[in-house]
Order: structure tokens, then sequence, then C-alpha cells
């Protein structure tokens, strides 16, 4: 009788299981036994990934202060840098001057993805048949942390007729009585569209009753096209109803987007001092300090706004110069914010993206992939994602393409 394979894994977390393949791993398989026109060099509008040059006062800061990689970093973050965070939080989203405690309501992330996942993995008790409530389509990273903390995805739909935004008023209150963790995105990957703030007053009334804490992804509040309208953001509703305390509320931000700094890991969550004491608990034994030349880095880049108005500048030239060739023969607009087009395509996005990838070498993300179906279908169906975050000239060549293909050249 054969013993047990030495070799064999035999207990795992069967949360794992429920894991959906990301949006990458689709589109790996749809390109698969697909050979696009070698002559044609290739073009990835899939990719949300910035690709302005990061300013020098990043890059620079990071070399001088490299001398601080002989001691360990502070879970917490250096004052400095909670310091710069909540002087510029409370600046751009106008909150009541010294309502912002650096020291317990501010705690640095190494980026905005790494924190949204753990925040579940700290406040939900999977006990009690949690729902985690999040739009659709979604950030992935959403629904991984929900499976992963043992609650269950639940998925608001952003259709068309409702402004591409969560229809949030379809939610019935038995969902709500479950809820203990809302995501939002705003402004929206990948729609871009903006939450008002009567919708936030909504989610907080909501989040009182129902007692939730409110995700408020906001990782692309920097880019926005109205230099004059800059989005709002649950703190911002927080400060217009006097809720200084800004319970039940976490905002997520990053330095990716606002100040093209993928690579730097750089990020900060701020609110409810109540729910940011047991996440800095946890992210002691997980063990995920910011590095001390990163700190000092980030630190310079959240006092500093001129290269973000720069960066604005660039987005705006970009999707001028893109929807001036796309609209003739896509239905595409520019939404209000953040740096990707949802246009709706003819026929099935997936076989849109298989054979723009086939005849054109250009490559967009199919919006079913971004979304799961409910009961009123897949609200991304029908749509393509496309980032403009290539240099300009890569992005009109792409848009030619994309024309050239819709006109059956």
């Amino acid at each position: 009788m054969a013993g047990p394979d030495a070799n064999a894994v035999t207990t795992m977390n069967p949360h794992l299981d429920k894991l959906h393949p990301y949006p990458f791993e689709k589109l790996a398989a749809l390109h698969a036994d697909v050979t696009p026109p070698a002559q044609l060099p290739p073009i990835a509008l899939s990719i949300g990934e910035p690709r302005h040059p990061t300013p020098k006062l990043i890059t620079e800061a990071v070399i001088e202060h490299l001398h601080g990689l002989s001691r360990y970093p502070a879970t917490r973050g250096s004052s400095r840098l909670r310091g710069a965070i909540a002087d510029w939080l409370v600046a751009r989203f106008g909150l009541a001057a010294g309502s912002l405690d650096p020291d317990h309501q501010v705690l640095p992330v190494n980026g905005t993805r790494e924190a949204l996942f753990a925040v579940a993995q700290c406040l939900v008790d999977p006990t009690t048949a949690p729902l985690v409530m999040m739009p659709n389509p979604f950030y992935q990273i959403y629904e991984g942390a929900a499976l992963l903390a043992g609650a269950a995805p639940f998925y608001i739909d952003t259709p068309a007729e409702q402004g591409y935004l969560p229809d949030f008023d379809a939610v019935p209150d038995s969902a709500w009585a479950r809820c203990r963790l809302l995501y939002v995105c705003s402004p929206g990957n990948p729609t871009g569209r903006v939450l008002d703030l009567d919708t936030y007053d909504r989610l907080l009334e909501l989040a009182d009753r129902h007692d939730f804490v409110i995700a408020s992804d906001e990782c692309y509040s920097e880019i926005y096209l109205d230099e004059d309208a800059p989005p709002p953001g649950l703190l911002s509703a927080c400060a217009r109803a006097g809720r200084d305390d800004y319970r039940r509320c976490l905002v997520f931000h990053s330095l990716s987007k606002r100040s093209n700094a993928p690579g730097l890991r750089s990020g900060f969550v701020a609110g409810d001092a109540q729910l940011i004491e047991p996440f800095f608990r946890y992210r002691t034994y997980h063990g995920c300090a910011m590095p001390p030349a990163t700190q000092d880095a980030s630190a310079l880049a959240w006092g500093d706004e001129r290269h973000v108005r720069e960066n604005r500048r660039l987005y705006r030239e970009k999707f001028a110069a893109v929807l001036d060739i796309l609209q003739p023969v896509l239905e595409v607009e520019a939404p209000p914010a953040g740096f990707y087009l949802w246009p709706r395509v003819p026929g099935d996005d997936r076989d849109f993206a298989r054979r723009l990838y086939a005849e054109q070498n250009v490559v967009v993300l199919p919006g079913s992939f971004l979304s799961r179906d409910t009961a009123g279908g897949n609200p991304g169906s029908g749509h393509v994602r496309m980032a403009l975050v290539a240099p300009l000239d890569e992005c009109v060549e792409a848009a030619q393409r994309i024309r050239c293909f819709m006109e059956g050249g």
C-alpha cells in the first residue's frame, strides 16, 4: 500500500478556490492562439500603469535618503510623512483645520492595492455571514479581499442608464443589514464617473443605520479634466456634515497615478481613528512597513502640486486627440476623471478585443472581464477599457488603428 505523497499539500485555505482568474489572465487566454500583424508595433491600452515620467523630486529624494536602509522603518511611518498627508487632505478636501490627527487618523501603506485588500482581512468578521459590497464593474482586489476574508461579495451594477454610477437604491434592506464593508471607487475604474456629495451623504446615512464601514478608493482623484472641478471625496462629505471624527469612513490614496510613481508603492489610508488603530495592529503583524527612503520621497510628493497639474495637462491633451479620432466611429465620451475610456462597442466585447488585436496589434480589455453576472446581466458587456497611459503619439497611433479597424480597413 502506497504511503502519502511527501510532496503533497494537505491543507490550504479553502477560500483560495473561490478566486476568479485575474482579468489579464483571461486576456492572455483570449489572445493565446492569435498572431497579430508583425509589421505593426504592439500598443497596449489594457493596463492602467502610468507611463509619464516620475518627477525628479521623487526619484532624487529616494536616492538621497538611501542611508535610511540601515534601520527598520516604523509601521506608522514617520511623523513627517503623516503630517504631509494630513496637510494635503485638509487642503485638498476642505477639511476643518486640526480635524485630522496625523498620529491617529493617518497610516502610510505600500500602495492602495495592498491596503484595500488587507483592510477586509482586518475588519470583516466571517462568523456573521457578512457581505462585502462593491461596484460592478470593479477593481478585482475588492472581490478577492472579500472572498479571502470569508465574506460573500455583493455586486452593485453601474449600468449606462444609471450614468455608469452604482445603483445603490437597487440594493435591498436585507442586503444592507448584512453589509460589513462597502467599497466605493470615485473616480471610478473603469468608468471614470464621480460620486457627488449627495450620494456620499446617502452612504453615510446607510452606514450609520446598518453599521458598516465605507472604504473609499480615491486613487484616481487627482486626474480630472476640468482643472476647476476637482472630484469630491468621502472626507469632503464628512466635512460638510460636520462629521469630524470621520466615523465608519476610510479613504485610500496613492502616489501611483497622482505622481506617476507606481514603482514607489506609496499610499495611505485615513479616516476613523477607531478603525485605523486595529488596522495598524494588523499591519504590525503583517510586516509591511514602508521603507525609509520611500517615506521621505513621499512626504515631498504630497507637498508638491506643480507636477500633478502638469500630469493632468498631459492627460487632457491625450483625451482631446484620441476622442477627435474615435468619436466618429465609436460610442465614447470623455469621463470626468481618471485616465480610461469606456466605449460601447458593436457586438461582443471579447470578440471585439480579440479581432482588434488580430488585425491591428492593439490590446484593450473586454469590459466583461472586469464585471460579474448579476440578475441584470453583465454591466461590463459590450464595453472595453482603454487606458490612455502611453505617450501622446502612441495613444494617437492606437486610436487611428482602432478607427481603421472600425471602418473595415
